[in-house]
């Protein structure tokens, strides 16, 4: 999904462990320090865990930044783009085969969908992003968000259930993806993977195996755009806070593998299982933040 700030100021703790008169007189830098990369692999962690899954990746950030210490613009969007990196990974004989076959008329068809439902993000996107058109990032419209993206998806399983699915591309699918890409860098919680997949389904009839490559695959421009765009930014910026390189790279290493882990499990999921239980959680989730967690 597109990241769009720093998450919540809260509280952030740093572990009470017992200490002697020494190390009270001398205190060590390397135990704050390496807090912060522990800190920092555990987002990372969860990133990769939740950017493909249909459950928000934000919202499991929200949580974990609200006790860990919220981050900023440019760590959010940058470990979603190592999450993103395992899309390649994955699907790097399916993008060779893209490729690699430009003469083909299948492959240049499919590309230029790509290409068009990475435009329409583009277009359409950054004009929002530069006029600020979007739900802040707190606990309510988190929440409802996941609420109600998990009520629809229910939705969208039943209506499709009794009717036959395709496995190709239309020329409308990709218009659908690339707005429902924009739709979800508006409404934080959406999750960009649950409304990208959903919309080629809904849009073109698709299996869910299908909608979700293409939504994955055209996530890769997009999001590595995203991850530039924040990286701009921030050296635009001359007053933008010092970042945290090391923990930055903790972060996105750890985003990569476990995102790896998680597409290719959930590509052999969907082959088999519907999405339901995710909306159920995504349920779950946005009643348990409203409930539980300040707004």
């Amino acid at each position: 999904m597109l990241h769009h700030g720093a998450l919540f100021a809260s509280v952030q703790g740093i572990s009470r462990l017992p200490v002697g008169p020494r190390t009270l007189h001398h205190p060590s830098p390397f135990r704050p320090r390496l807090n912060d990369l522990l800190i920092a692999l555990l987002l990372g962690v969860i990133e990769g865990l939740t950017e493909f899954l249909p459950i928000s990746s934000t919202g499991h950030l929200l949580i974990a930044q609200h006790w860990l210490g919220p981050k900023s613009d440019l760590f959010n969007i940058v470990i979603q783009c190592g999450a993103i990196l395992a899309v390649v990974l994955v699907f790097r004989e399916r993008l060779a085969a893209l490729a690699l076959g430009w003469r083909q008329t299948e492959s240049v068809d499919y590309l230029l969908k790509l290409g068009l439902a990475f435009a329409i993000t583009a277009l359409v996107g950054l004009p929002v992003r530069l006029l600020g058109w979007e739900l802040p990032e707190t606990v309510a419209p988190v929440a409802i968000a996941l609420i109600v993206g998990g009520v629809l998806m229910l939705g969208i399983e039943r209506f499709l259930a009794a009717r036959p699915t395709r496995a190709t591309i239309g020329w409308n699918v990709a218009v659908w993806v690339g707005l429902a890409q924009v739709l979800a860098g508006v409404f934080p919680g959406t999750s960009r993977s649950a409304a990208a997949i959903f919309a080629a389904m809904l849009a073109g009839a698709l299996a869910r195996p299908a909608a979700a490559e293409f939504a994955f695959l055209v996530g890769i421009p997009t999001m590595f755009a995203a991850g530039a765009f924040a990286v701009l930014e921030y050296l635009a910026d001359p007053a933008a806070p010092r970042e945290d390189w090391d923990g930055l790279a903790v972060a996105f290493v750890a985003a990569a593998i476990t995102g790896f882990a998680v597409v290719r499990w959930l590509m052999d999921w969907i082959k088999r299982h519907s999405f339901a239980p995710f909306a159920w959680y995504r349920i779950v989730l946005g009643a348990g933040l409203l409930l539980f967690l300040p707004y």
